[in-house]
């Protein structure tokens, strides 16, 4: 197994300059979540070109790839998303952005080109390896979803099926980590994700006489305070939890009292029980407003995304894995990221592996995701399809192969968020 992986180190670095174009192409033509038709049939096409197996039109414009090595052995799955974000770009490069206010603003771009270069690494290789490859490219993992559509969708639709797989894994982009370092956690990796909404509903009058109404701008302004002084006083600070709004909109008239003002937000936590919590308290605060001011409070909770679980066991193979391919000094211990993405949907189906890698040029200053100025290092592309390739190759085995014993990892002092 040594000398295979050695073999597949090497033909990653081959790829350089392959990668970079397959990520040029991908970066130059984003496409929003629930539009990635191009994209899909781009990765179709490639994946057909190197001989897998390609079923498309999954979850909206899902792809699978089917891979099989020319041994038995244990069918094993990685994941990629392909969906953009609404972003007009900044970075002035010739591969930036040709659709206007679109943009791979968090690495997808990346993830496939990495996960398009594993299947074609691996399928030069596969009368050497063992089991079944699944390369599942996901829709729609930026926005919500709408009906059977992204990860929950894919997994309804059985890519994970006949057989089972029994090792799901996929990487995310890292802008605050260096190139060819990876970052690792064996237990809960990212925070689990709601929706939401508040409806604040008061009484509109002329705003000369604001005694005649309810202002619910007035009260919108004591619930955004009341929230704070909750999160900050009545909830153990030390169990993460974050609650921001991102949308407040409220009024047609600058002398007029509006009606209505609608928030919109995002609750993250790293434990079910402080998640309940929070929406408990935050009920029985608003009802006290509610009865304070007149106004009408409604809270609307939409579940966006479970917790991002690692399974323990996947993880200590994984790493081990890596040490071999990367060596113990890249290789640095996640605290959980207040982040969020569906890649829970996969690792609910089957032990899953979640890790982040670095694309911060060293000694740069990396523009953070969701950002018009975000322009990683296309250096990191080689060390990714080494650990994809390597991991699927390792874990298909039908018993895991002997490698060195993992040694100690070092501690990440800040895992930023994603």
């Amino acid at each position: 197994m040594m000398e295979l992986l050695a073999a597949i180190k090497a033909r990653a670095q081959g790829l350089e300059t392959e990668l970079a174009a397959r990520r040029r192409e991908f970066h130059q033509h984003p496409e929003l979540s629930h539009q990635e038709e191009r994209t899909g049939e781009a990765v179709a096409a490639y994946l057909r070109d190197w001989g897998l197996t390609v079923t498309t039109g999954i979850a909206g414009h899902g792809v699978l790839g089917v891979l099989k090595g020319g041994r038995p052995g244990r069918a094993v799955a990685w994941r990629a998303d392909m969906d953009a974000l609404p972003i007009a770009e900044k970075v002035k490069l010739p591969w930036r952005s040709q659709v206007a206010g679109v943009m791979h603003a968090c690495g997808h771009d990346f993830h496939l080109a990495i996960a398009l270069g594993a299947a074609r690494l691996l399928s030069e290789f596969k009368d050497r390896l063992a089991g079944e490859f699944r390369f599942i490219f996901q829709p729609a993992e930026e926005g919500p979803p709408v009906g059977d559509s992204g990860a929950k969708g894919m997994v309804a639709a059985g890519v994970l099926d006949n057989p089972a797989v029994e090792a799901v894994c996929a990487l995310h982009v890292a802008p605050n980590l260096d190139v060819g370092h990876i970052r690792y956690g064996p237990g809960v990796v990212m925070a689990g994700a709601d929706r939401i909404i508040l409806t604040v509903t008061g009484k509109s009058a002329h705003g000369a006489t604001p005694h005649r109404g309810v202002d619910p701008i007035l009260v919108t302004a004591q619930v955004l305070n009341h929230i704070q002084g909750f999160l900050a006083q009545r909830i153990d600070t030390r169990s993460p939890k974050i609650l921001t709004f991102g949308r407040i909109q409220g009024g047609n008239r600058f002398n007029i009292l509006a009606d209505e003002v609608i928030l919109e937000g995002s609750l993250r936590y790293l434990q079910e029980s402080v998640r309940q919590e929070v929406l408990q308290g935050l009920r029985q605060q608003f009802a006290g407003l509610t009865q304070a001011t007149g106004a009408e409070i409604k809270l609307t909770v939409e579940p966006l995304f479970p917790m991002l679980k690692n399974d323990p066991e996947l993880t200590g193979q994984a790493l081990r894995i890596l040490q071999t391919l990367l060596g113990p000094k890249r290789l640095k211990l996640l605290h959980p990221a207040m982040g969020s993405e569906d890649f829970p949907y996969f690792a609910a189906r089957a032990p899953g592996f979640y890790f982040f890698l670095g694309v911060r040029t060293p000694g740069g200053r990396g523009h953070a995701l969701h950002s018009p100025d975000f322009n990683p290092d296309e250096a990191a592309l080689p060390c990714g399809l080494t650990a994809a390739a390597g991991l699927l190759a390792c874990l298909a085995e039908p018993e895991f192969p002997s490698l060195a014993p993992a040694g100690p990892v070092l501690q990440e002092e800040d895992p930023g968020t994603m």
